[in-house]
């Protein structure tokens, strides 16, 4: 045992710690300017190269992005993205060894209207990103989230696509594409939306459709469910193709853990994967998820990356606001301690795949109307859904609520009855047709958007085009149901 006089033959100083080394990990030259992890120092021109490499290693070995093709990238002005489009920037310049062979163009979504910001603040970012932009020379474009709530319901279906995107068509691309020697074609300058511009209405509707969601976790998810539909309808009508996005590992991580504990784990892997075909004819990726956040922060700070700070929906709110800023602290912490927890999380979440592997069927198969992957509320016996639905049954049963909606908000007189309107509800039609019952909506949800419209005091401040769609995939299936017995097997 230890005693108070015992003295120690060998000093402190002499036990055995890791050391760092003094030459760069790579070329063994050059000091080391960045230290990633324990044991691997990068001097600044290794970990440029390291950092570069990564990027087109991701995008070459997928081989997703055909040559020629229109990518939108999806920047919010965060360090991920930022640097997402200074790689794009640097594969597009001059002195790139391999030029990207794509035509991009920049989206960013104003979401000031949610945060309370000024309509000062909001012009004010909105010239910070707009120099950015203009400095890349590519076109943009700076949407306010209001506009969402103009989107044609179109936005929420899949057109029925030929897929002819395999290794050999990649190929072939390629190969033409280097014979008639094509260039980038010069792109218009881009569009830029003033907040100003934007209806006074518009924005009264979508603070009011956040303030009838009741908790944070639900307005979180509702709020990424409308910038996907937003985003979506811009790739579409400016024709692109392709639309990526800047989620790191990090983030991907937190993203994971946080859709498991809300029911998204037959999602998981379209959420998190590198490519996301779920809306058909636009294919979203995910470039910088192999990039932690650490590496993000290092290379923007040694390379001068600008990046615009824009306070969110969860700025300021507590650890135990929300499951995803509960999943994003517990991430953070744990992997203070251990610096494996990301990469860990990250390799769990390689292996997830999609449990119907023939395109075919799934493209059949029936969707949710929000976030648009296939319907996973099929309950087989003995199942976690089926014992979840049993008792939600049972707690219906012990206090029964009314679930009938007041009538459209297109109508002007909330008491009078449906036989009485005459046709002066919003659309010009009766308000009995535009009303959507809670228990309707239900049956063309999946498991997670069902737990988030549960979340919601009313439905009356939905947005317009969700709900023309889940009355017409209503009429469709009660019309389908009418005429099966003449329809051939």
């Amino acid at each position: 045992m230890c005693q108070v006089d015992q003295t120690y033959s060998a000093p402190l100083g002499s036990l055995d710690t890791p050391s760092i080394s003094k030459l760069c990990v790579k070329c063994k030259v050059h000091p080391p300017a960045v230290l990633l992890r324990v044991g691997d120092p990068y001097c600044r021109g290794c970990f440029n190269d390291y950092f570069i490499h990564k990027f087109r290693a991701m995008l070459g070995k997928n081989r997703i992005l055909f040559p020629g093709e229109k990518v939108l990238l999806a920047v919010s002005g965060g360090p991920s993205s930022c640097s997402m489009l200074h790689q794009v920037q640097e594969g597009l310049s001059v002195n790139a060894h391999k030029k990207l062979r794509f035509t991009p163009g920049i989206v960013f979504i104003d979401e000031g209207a949610l945060t309370g910001r000024s309509l000062e603040d909001r012009n004010k970012t909105n010239s910070e990103l707009k120099d950015l932009f203009e400095s890349t020379g590519l076109p943009f474009y700076i949407i306010p989230l209001e506009h969402v709530l103009e989107l044609p319901s179109s936005v929420l279906i899949q057109p029925h696509l030929p897929s002819t995107e395999s290794a050999a068509s990649y190929k072939v691309a390629v190969g033409e594409f280097d014979q008639n020697n094509q260039r980038i074609a010069v792109q218009p300058p881009g569009q830029e939306q003033d907040p100003a511009a934007v209806s006074e209405v518009h924005t009264l509707e979508l603070q009011q459709l956040m303030a009838s969601v009741k908790t944070h976790t639900a307005r979180d998810e509702l709020l990424c469910t409308l910038r996907q539909h937003l985003l979506l309808h811009t790739a579409r009508s400016e024709g692109y193709s392709k639309l990526m996005l800047g989620d790191s590992c990090t983030r991907l991580a937190m993203k994971l853990l946080s859709n498991i504990s809300l029911g998204r784990g037959a999602q998981a892997a379209l959420d998190t994967g590198f490519s996301d075909a779920r809306y058909g004819d636009v294919i979203a990726v995910r470039p910088m998820r192999d990039y932690s956040a650490k590496e993000i922060a290092y290379y923007n700070h040694l390379f001068n990356v600008p990046s615009v700070f824009i306070p969110g929906l969860d700025f300021k709110t507590s650890d135990k606001d929300s499951i995803q800023r509960l999943t994003e602290s517990f991430v953070t912490k744990l992997q203070s301690e251990f610096p494996s927890t990301v990469s860990t999380i990250y390799r769990t979440s390689e292996k997830l795949q999609t449990a119907c592997k023939d395109p075919s069927a799934l493209d059949d198969s029936p969707r949710c109307v929000l976030c648009l992957c296939a319907l996973d509320t099929a309950a087989e016996n003995a199942s976690a859904f089926q014992a979840t639905m049993i008792s939600e049954q049972l707690s219906q049963n012990k206090s029964p609520q009314n679930d009938c909606l007041p009538p459209h908000k297109g109508c002007t007189d909330k008491t009078q009855s449906s036989s009485d309107c005459s046709g002066q509800c919003h659309g010009g039609s009766c308000c009995s047709s535009n009303r959507l019952e809670p228990m309707e909506l239900k049956t063309l949800l999946c498991y997670s958007c069902q737990v988030t419209i549960k979340d919601m005091s009313s439905l009356e401040h939905m947005p317009n085009y969700i709900i023309s769609e889940a009355q017409r995939r209503l009429r469709r299936s009660q019309m389908k149901a009418e005429i099966s017995n003449f329809l051939l097997d």
